[in-house]
């Protein structure tokens, strides 16, 4: 008797520690970390096409979190995405002329903004706009321009 109960104790603890690394590997998939606000200030870039891209995605810079993405909207006048990049205050020397670009990370695909700083004096600061903006890689449209032109050869 005293054996079968050890046992079911082993198993009780086994699968309590299962289910506690299935939940800090769901929290580490689904970037539930990034739920704290930070204090920062905010600025925009206009894209055409985001892809996969999510609001609290991180935003870049030398492969340096320095924000994430505040929130995700669509322009009616220009038809474009219009997202809010939240960047850290401690980051409040990247220069006004940097650009952004949607990038894909990792074998679940997920989507972040890389910033590429630029040369300007003046730097960004809240309420500024991105210049200078590059949509994410489509690899459907990649494909179906490359099937297009091999048939234009032919």
């Amino acid at each position: 008797m005293m054996h079968s109960r050890t046992v079911q104790i082993w198993v009780g603890l086994f699968v309590v520690a299962g289910m506690a690394a299935l939940l800090m590997l769901s929290m580490k998939v689904s970037n539930i970390s990034a739920f704290t606000e930070t204090e920062g200030y905010t600025v925009t870039g206009y894209f055409e096409n985001i892809g996969g891209l999510k609001v609290r995605s991180p935003v870049t810079m030398a492969g340096v979190v320095v924000g994430r993405v505040a929130s995700i909207g669509f322009d009616r006048e220009s038809y474009e995405a219009v997202v809010m990049l939240n960047i850290q205050s401690e980051y409040d020397n990247i220069p006004a002329d940097s650009s952004a670009s949607i990038f894909t990370a990792g074998l679940l695909g997920e989507q972040y903004i890389g910033l590429e700083p630029g040369g300007a004096e003046e730097v960004l600061k809240a309420g500024s706009e991105l210049a200078l903006t590059q949509s994410a890689i489509v690899l459907e449209q990649i494909i179906g321009q490359f099937l297009v032109s091999q048939a234009d050869k032919e």
